[in-house]
């Protein structure tokens, strides 16, 4: 059942969304060699605390896994879901994906950004560069009428066309009062299949490109996604209302 958001609910998931954005983009500035991925989950546990919101991510559950942490820190060969941790120091040359959503007033926002750690490799800046323009291309058929699949084909076209492959195992997803809702969101597909986007649907898109092949495989903390090959990956995301005069990026700054 896809819950269609009405625009005093859309302005309210604008102010989770932007207080997710805000504390993103101030973590973001916190990303250098020698700082370790704990340190920017702290940073990101303390700006939500003087935001007054909550943390999306701490304690959230699939079966019997618990997330332990505010912030998702994703390095290099990890695609998604990277658990911060003390051991974890960021060096010159690495990229780090960062995923983070908060809960505020009931409504939820979702955000994800790769940066760069000081200077990085020419496929690795391509792959950041690949994986936003994914994003954006995605959005362009953010439009009433269109269709799912329209969005997937139009993020698969573009990372394909540079050499890089969509990651499958992990898709974009409805928000609103709850942190994932319907429906599932791919980032490949066919144009003119799947769901029709209607106004008032609010959806977080979050392609996931990688460097080399597509394959995933998990840790055994349960929750850290890697690429097969140990190539690179990078992800991007926003939570995007759908209006009657397009799409309306709630976590765009």
């Amino acid at each position: 059942m896809i819950e269609l958001k009405s625009p005093v609910e859309i302005e309210a998931m604008r102010k989770a969304a932007q207080i997710t954005a805000e504390i993103l983009a101030e973590v973001s500035e916190k990303v250098r060699p020698g700082v370790t991925t704990a340190d920017l989950d702290r940073e990101a546990e303390r700006l939500i605390s003087r935001a007054g919101a909550r943390s999306a991510f701490k304690g959230y559950q699939v079966g019997d896994a618990t997330f332990p942490a505010v912030l998702c820190t994703s390095v290099n060969d990890e695609i998604v879901h990277g658990i911060p941790s003390e051991k974890q120091a960021l060096r010159d040359g690495d990229i780090v994906g960062l995923d983070f959503g908060v809960e505020y007033e009931g409504f939820y926002g979702d955000y994800a950004v790769t940066v760069p750690v000081g200077s990085v490799d020419v496929e690795s800046s391509s792959l950041m560069k690949v994986t936003e323009h994914c994003l954006y291309a995605g959005l362009e058929h953010f439009r009433a009428g269109e269709r799912l699949g329209d969005v997937g084909a139009a993020v698969q076209a573009v990372a394909e066309s540079e050499g890089f492959s969509v990651v499958r195992d992990f898709v974009g997803h409805g928000i609103g009062r709850a942190l994932h809702e319907d429906p599932q969101v791919p980032n490949f597909g066919k144009a003119g299949r799947g769901r029709t986007l209607k106004v008032g649907m609010v959806l977080a898109i979050e392609p996931m490109i990688n460097a080399g092949a597509p394959g995933v495989v998990i840790d055994g903390d349960g929750w850290t996604a890697r690429t097969t090959d140990t190539r690179r990956s990078a992800h991007f995301e926003h939570t995007v209302a759908i209006t009657k005069n397009g799409p309306d990026i709630l976590t765009k700054l």
